[in-house]
């Protein structure tokens, strides 16, 4: 059977014709001996053997730093071990995706997406020569035979359906189709990984590789992406974070730890019981070793220059031919507390007809009257772009309501955990951040410990840290704190998954409220006591929690095509159509805001720089007159260049959601 061959790149798909042979749908499709990974000195991993058979569902999974995305990377092709060897099925397709992809700025999502069909384009152009030759030759009967096969073979392949599968895949993960013809320049972050994924999705190929695939989706792209991997014909193996995703894709679990891999069968909750099982058979195995040895080591001691000295000389070569067990590794993951909160009044917030947005004729979510008291722990959940972050930063005072009244009960004391931690100084230490709090210097390591902080890692500056590193920072800054009320935004976005369990466990234990944005339903299961969702611009309540809010959705699902006949589905059109348009019309001009910070930023650092070479002349001639002079100056203009960095940065959050 011929089958085209797709190997994705960073984004970039290269095409290999070649022919599948039908033995090897059966066989292990890719087999990794031996593998090591080092940089320099440095172990990542060892001695690693995996094999991936068809229809594999494998989650890969360990703490951050282990070398999850090397290992990937290794078995799909694109990157070499150190050690050991990769064997795949002579004529695999394999499709990859980063967690960073690279796309072609100029491509537009729904063109990026099309070229995982470039071989129907073909067979449709072969079809268009054929139809064109008939015209002019319609009673040859070859030609008829040539084109009927062609004709069928097109459709076989889905050559009728394409088009619209593109669209399902763009859709599906989360790309609105205001965006379908947009260049992907203009596209965020996460618009660009979605993309991305829909295009390594669309290739269909024989395994693939999925590197964090949910971490730009919402809850509904997750859920959509769990059904299309579930029904999915090809083997997969995928590296993630999120408990509840695992759950339900995998049926074999990678645990990459400590330089070794181990595998368990089934999803993460036997995973997780496994585990537990094995360490606990691994550790009784060590602990009986070292009793015999200790013993055996004390009987050579007592006898060996004795009576009984040949027994003792015995045992000593016994010991020196056991075979020493390894002490089972453990994970320590990040000691998450929070400090006690002090009792708030029993209403902690309160918004009242709130409606939030940044332009008045593009709101984002209006709240109605909804109420939060004391103790309650409330997620905000709702698609990509519906306005959660929005809603956070108008309960926080960051952005103005455009309308309503928003008020906070007594004694409230708001921490808010960003998505982007934009409020980390990217130039300052880890220590310094915490230092900066009031904390001595022996309390402030104590506390870094406690969030996995320790030797040089404390002097590490922001800008190199990783994002779950930043994201364990601004938990830390969290815990020293006095904070009855927690504005949380996705704050397991970057955690691995031990750091999740940890974090998930402080927050269980926190005695003040939290409002908080997340995807990750194992959290929200495990915490929410309501749920509160953003659909259609407006905010529901539902105060059974998780479990009401999803059979909410089941029941709109079941009942919306039903009630949309003609009248209603033009009129949800036009609708449709005047969102799109007042958000191109808010994007637009939150892009042009940003421009002209961008212009005002780069005008104050080059008075910055000015000024800077007219101190180290005044400070040159000794004018200590012009000296202060100058350093106030300095000191405005840095302000100016400060508060316009966070301007910046505020714009590119809004235009990242």
């Amino acid at each position: 059977m011929h089958v085209l061959c797709v190997f994705a790149h960073f984004g970039k798909t290269i095409i290999i014709s070649s022919t599948l042979k039908q033995e090897e749908k059966t066989m292990t499709l890719i087999i990794g001996e031996h593998l090591a990974l080092s940089y320099g000195a440095f172990d990542i991993f060892d001695d690693v053997n995996v094999q991936v058979p068809p229809r594999a569902r494998i989650a890969l999974v360990g703490p951050n730093g282990c070398g999850k995305s090397s290992l990937v990377r290794i078995l799909a092709g694109e990157q070499t071990p150190t050690r050991g060897r990769v064997n795949r099925a002579r004529t695999l397709r394999i499709g990859y995706l980063p967690q960073l992809p690279d796309l072609p700025p100029d491509e537009t999502p729904l063109g990026y997406v099309r070229r995982a069909f470039a071989h129907l384009d073909e067979q449709a152009a072969r079809l268009r020569l054929l139809e064109q030759a008939l015209a002019e030759r319609p009673d040859d009967d070859a030609l008829l035979t040539t084109y009927a096969e062609a004709q069928a073979a097109f459709e076989a392949a889905g050559g009728y359906t394409y088009e619209a599968r593109i669209r399902h895949m763009l859709l599906g993960v989360g790309v609105p189709e205001t965006l379908f013809d947009t260049p992907l320049a203009h596209l965020s972050g996460g618009q660009q990984t979605r993309v991305a994924l829909a295009h390594v999705l669309a290739a269909a190929p024989d395994v693939l590789f999925l590197d964090e695939p949910t971490n730009h989706l919402d809850v509904d792209g997750v859920e959509w992406l769990e059904t299309f991997l579930t029904a999915y014909e090809g083997a997969l193996v995928f590296v993630a974070h999120d408990r509840a995703f695992i759950d339900a894709v995998a049926t074999t679990v990678w645990e990459l730890s400590h330089g070794r891999l181990r595998e368990y069968k089934g999803n993460y909750s036997a995973y997780v019981r496994q585990r537990a099982e094995a360490l606990a058979r691994e550790q009784a195995a060590y602990e009986r070793q070292q009793a015999e040895i200790a013993r055996t080591e004390a009987f050579i001691r007592r006898y060996i220059a004795g009576q009984k000295s040949k027994q003792a000389r015995g045992r000593r070569k016994q010991l020196e031919r056991m075979q020493r067990l390894d002490r089972p590794p453990t994970y320590r993951p990040p000691r998450l507390r929070l400090p006690p909160a002090e009792r708030t009044g029993d209403m902690v917030l309160e918004l009242n007809d709130v409606v939030a947005g940044y332009a008045p004729d593009a709101p984002l979510v209006r709240t109605g009257v909804q109420r939060i008291t004391r103790g309650e722990r409330v997620a905000l959940v709702g698609p990509n772009g519906s306005g959660k972050t929005t809603l956070l930063r108008t309960i926080l005072g960051e952005v103005p309501p455009l309308s309503g009244r928003i008020r906070l009960g007594a004694k409230v004391r708001i921490g808010y955990f960003a998505q982007t931690h934009a409020h980390l100084r990217p130039d300052e230490t880890v220590l310094a951040h915490i230092l900066h709090e009031g904390l001595t210097y022996e309390a402030a390591r104590a506390l870094l410990a406690r969030y996995l902080f320790v030797g040089d890692a404390i002097e590490k500056r922001v800008s190199d840290l990783s994002g779950g590193e930043r994201a364990r920072l601004a938990l830390a800054l969290l815990a020293v704190q006095n904070i009855t009320l927690l504005l949380l935004d996705e704050p397991t976005n970057h955690l691995d998954i031990p750091s999740q369990e940890a974090f998930q466990a402080a927050l269980e234990d926190f005695e003040g409220t939290i409002l908080f944005v997340s995807h990750d339903r194992y959290l929200i299961e495990a915490l929410a006591d309501q749920v509160w969702a953003i659909a259609d611009g407006q905010l529901w309540q539902f105060e059974d929690g998780w479990p009401a809010y999803r059979a909410w959705l089941r029941e709109q699902a079941r009942t919306a095509p039903t009630e949309r006949d003609g009248a209603a589905e033009y009129e949800a059109r036009k609708a449709a159509r005047r969102a799109a348009e007042r958000e191109r019309r808010a994007r637009r001009r939150l892009e042009e805001a940003q421009a002209a910070v961008e212009t005002r930023m780069a005008a104050l650092e080059e008075e910055l720089a000015a000024l800077s070479a007219a101190l180290a002349a005044a400070s040159e001639q000794g004018d200590a007159e012009a000296v202060a002079r100058l350093g106030e100056e300095y000191a405005v203009v840095q302000a100016a260049l400060h508060a316009a960095e966070e301007e910046w940065l505020r714009l590119a959050e809004t235009l990242e959601e």
